[in-house]
């Protein structure tokens, strides 16, 4: 059985390169101790990786930085998330790669202490930022709550992100963000409308000022926005989200209507998909076909 799931999103300026980690351990220590009642705590992206005022994102310190998965970084972090009992994605990291790669990287560390998921990120904000794309989708059972999908900034910007994390079964889309320019606006639009296409939850938290615009947002599966951070300071979101919500919209639709998960019959003619080089098969069109049964 699940049950509704107590989530906490940070909307905080990022963490300096090379700050000890107890700085980290305090901002988590001291969200979850107000906010005793969350089981899943998130912060921005890259919060860990903060390179200046302001924030250029420069090249060189974040290579400098990056650690690989095994490194003392996520061991600390992984700690953490079992020394406070919560699901915890501190945003992104820069993860050195097995060959020397450059990947910003989500990761969810577990209740456990341990490394659940991560997720590098698949659309780098090109020209501006130095990562190499992962290949991956990925999604994380958070046991006894759903099923989350993990997405980070520009990815929301490419509806086959959401879409393929919805397909995998994801109930909730945890987008960490780090966005310092003008177009916050059009990423709250993109956040509603993800939700209402996929009928998902989405939760995106963007960094706070000065180095980032702010204005996080969690949205419903029928696009409603559950909570919002109007400005750039910092804050936090507490929601508690209804994830069995998800399979009940798709079953009675959005507003009562609208069931894309059921458009198609299973012996209707395939839609072929040449600019994917795929199609969508009217017979295995469902997210419950991989998401329940795995």
């Amino acid at each position: 059985m699940t049950q509704p799931l107590p989530l906490l999103a940070v909307q905080s300026e990022p963490i300096a390169i090379g700050e000890p980690s107890s700085v980290f351990a305090g901002q988590v220590s001291d969200a979850v101790a107000a906010h005793p009642e969350s089981r899943l705590v998130v912060y921005p992206e890259l919060h860990l990786f903060g390179d200046g005022y302001p924030d250029q994102q420069r090249t060189e310190a974040l290579q400098d930085a990056a650690q690989p998965l095994d490194g003392p970084l996520v061991r600390e972090l992984a700690q953490l998330a079992g020394d406070l009992g919560v699901w915890l994605v501190p945003g992104s990291i820069c993860e050195r790669g097995p060959e020397g790669q450059l990947f910003n990287t989500s990761l969810v560390l577990s209740p456990q202490g341990e490394l659940a998921a991560s997720y590098r990120k698949i659309f780098p904000w090109r020209p501006f930022e130095p990562y190499d794309p992962g290949d991956a989708f990925v999604t994380v059972d958070l046991e006894g709550y759903g099923r989350a999908g993990l997405s980070i900034c520009y990815d929301a910007w490419f509806p086959e992100v959401t879409r393929q994390l919805a397909w995998l079964g994801a109930d909730v889309i945890l987008n960490v963000v780090k966005t310092t320019t003008e177009d916050r606006e059009h990423e709250l639009v993109l956040a509603r409308a993800n939700a209402i296409v996929n009928q998902v939850f989405i939760v995106s938290v963007n960094c706070a000022g000065p180095t980032g615009r702010g204005q996080s947002i969690i949205v419903d599966p029928e696009g409603a926005v559950l909570e919002a951070i109007e400005d750039d300071g910092p804050a936090v979101m507490a929601a508690t989200l209804d994830l069995p919500r998800v399979d009940h919209v798709r079953t009675h639709g959005t507003a009562g209507l609208n069931r894309m998960w059921s458009q198609f019959r299973a012996h209707e003619t395939p839609i072929e998909l040449p600019m994917y080089s795929g199609r969508i098969d009217p017979a295995t069109w469902t997210p419950a076909s991989t998401a329940r049964q795995d």
